[in-house]
């Protein structure tokens, strides 16, 4: 039933995706400016070096030779490649300090790309909570200003947590199954390693499930909403592992699918789309074991069996 209410609380609230989008986009293009700023100096002396040139034109003679069927020739094109990629190594080195800041320059504009974009997720998760819990039409915009605050509170502890672990997991990953697993072949490596992040992501969203809607619907404080979302006694964690790890790979299938048949179109819808979806569940789970009452469209509210009566601090909060 978990996933059956998502889907309809998805549906109620997909306005929230076209929202998500334009604000999406605001951060890619103002990220991808702070990208080309940092990155176009170290490509133009890269390339502008007369031994990337030369590098190129070896490689061009190279693969002209081999089509032409000289073989003879095969030898210097070689050795002109090989020259040449030393003395890259070499330009390479005698940069490394240059590099070294460049690459703490693109951490640091990826961190606060992130952040902004949690800033947003934020802000629909606010709105997706009013419709549920009141039917109520916010703003998006209202929501992010009105939030900014403990949204900020929230993305400077998540967010941190968030990339050590992505990365930890994928080079874990990348070592395990392309270097582990040598001898298996490439097809098989593939599938295991999209299997394995997939159930690492879910693991992630399952520890972090309760988090936003702890803060959103539940008004706890940042330090209490972070103890309670990693508490999982009695949460029935392994079924909400399962649902994440069904609608996560649903979503990997869905974001491929518009990649590759819409030529990446389709991922202005899908992409935007997988984070809300992802919120649904996230406060559906919530309001289900909390045994609160939500909408799912306009006309259906979802009632627990036995509605547990409101305390008097939530009564006076206006839950």
């Amino acid at each position: 039933m978990k996933f059956k209410h998502t889907f309809n609380v998805f549906i109620d609230n997909f306005s929230v995706t076209f929202k998500q989008l334009l604000y999406r986009l605001i951060i890619v293009v103002i990220a991808a400016v702070l990208y080309a700023l940092i990155i176009t100096p170290f490509k133009n002396a890269l390339t502008g070096s007369e031994d990337y040139v030369n590098l190129v034109s070896g490689i061009k003679g190279f693969l002209s030779h081999l089509v032409q069927g000289r073989p003879t020739d095969l030898a210097h094109s070689t050795e002109q490649i090989k020259t040449a990629f030393d003395n890259l190594l070499v330009l390479v080195s005698d940069n490394r300090a240059n590099i070294v800041w460049g690459v703490v320059g693109v951490v640091a504009v990826h961190f606060v790309e992130k952040f902004f974009t949690g800033l947003g997720n934020y802000a629909a998760a606010a709105v997706i909570n009013d419709k549920m819990a009141l039917r109520a039409n916010s703003s998006f915009c209202l929501a992010l200003i009105r939030n900014l605050k403990e949204a900020s509170l929230y993305n400077l502890m998540y967010v941190p947590l968030s990339l050590i672990y992505d990365a930890a997991i994928l080079l874990g990953l990348y070592y395990l199954v392309f270097k582990g697993l040598f001898f298996v072949i490439v097809p098989l490596q593939l599938c295991l390693f999209v299997t394995l992040t997939v159930f690492a992501i879910s693991l992630k969203m399952m520890f972090t499930t309760d988090w936003l809607p702890a803060l959103i619907r539940g008004k706890k404080g940042a330090g209490k909403a972070f103890l309670y979302t990693f508490n999982r006694r009695g949460k029935n964690s392994a079924n909400v592992l399962a649902n994440f790890f069904v609608i996560i790979m649903l979503i990997f299938i869905l974001n491929v699918a518009g990649a590759v048949f819409t030529l990446g179109a389709g991922l202005l819808i899908t992409v935007p789309s997988s984070y809300v979806i992802l919120v649904c569940f996230e406060f559906v789970n919530y309001y289900d074991r909390e045994e609160l009452k939500y909408f799912i469209d306009k006309k259906t509210i979802i009632k627990p069996e036995k509605e547990r009566p409101l305390s008097r601090e939530e009564f006076f909060r206006g839950e």
